[in-house]
């Protein structure tokens, strides 16, 4: 099972991949069935993970940003706090 494959969640690359391999059962309804589009998927999910893989690190990077965002918002507080 993948991910959703509509097209305004990919890249260009990897929507290609997805139009080669819907193509690619289009063309073989019964053969796609003993692997027939097995390296067109085999690629579509390689191209899949790497996107995954790019969200994870940037939101991953976000979650940092915003981490120390409100720490330092959390010690601006307390020093105000402290010098009432």
């Amino acid at each position: 099972m993948h991910t959703d494959l509509s097209a305004h969640l990919h890249s260009e690359g990897c929507n290609e991949l997805i139009r080669m391999l819907n193509q690619c059962h289009q063309e073989n309804p019964l053969l796609r069935f003993f692997g027939k589009c097995n390296s067109e998927d085999h690629q579509m999910v390689k191209c899949l993970k790497e996107e995954r893989l790019l969200r994870r690190k940037q939101n991953y990077q976000k979650s940092l940003e915003t981490k120390e965002k409100l720490q330092r918002l959390f010690r601006e507080q307390k020093q105000k706090d402290a010098s009432l």
